[in-house]
């Protein structure tokens, strides 16, 4: 799936949900943080993928860090409805993390450089050999199971 803007990304989606959560938490008297729980993402409308990936793993070294301090401060909280937030926030944050991972890894393997280096050309020919993909699968599913072909698909996790 191709995102026009970054705030339509499920990561976003998510890491700002784990900011307002945060924020949340930080309001609360009881939780006394310092105002150091700041997490700025960055990448999405930068101009090749190199940069975006950059931006990624900064964006999951500040949720590692985020989950990190959580961890930290759950260690002397003695309320349980604030223990059940923190832990709330460090399943958002650990979300986070391996939605960014997962995008990494998609950019990593990808042949497209980044929206800097698209044409008209480029985006049909990715567009062709995306589709040429997807109906190679297709036609690796059609054979029984057992076929040589199909398994041989099957072994290489092309279907």
């Amino acid at each position: 799936m191709t995102y026009e803007n970054f705030e339509d990304t499920p990561v976003w989606q998510e890491a700002a949900r784990l900011y307002e959560l945060s924020e949340d938490l930080l309001e609360n008297p009881a939780f006394l943080a310092r105002n150091g729980f700041r997490n700025i993402a960055e990448g999405f409308e930068r101009g090749t993928t190199s940069e975006l990936l950059y931006f990624l793993y900064v964006a999951r070294g500040s949720a590692g860090e985020t989950r990190s301090m959580l961890r930290v401060k759950l260690r002397r909280i003695r309320d349980a409805a604030l223990k059940s937030q923190i832990s709330a926030l460090i399943a958002c944050a650990a979300s986070c993390s391996r939605q960014l991972r997962g995008w990494a890894d998609s950019l990593q393997n990808s042949d497209i450089q980044g929206q800097r280096h698209l044409n008209e050309r480029s985006r049909r020919d990715y567009d062709q050999k995306k589709r040429a993909g997807e109906f190679q699968k297709q036609l690796l599913a059609k054979p029984p199971p057992g076929h040589p072909l199909r398994k041989d698909a099957e072994e290489r996790g092309n279907i």
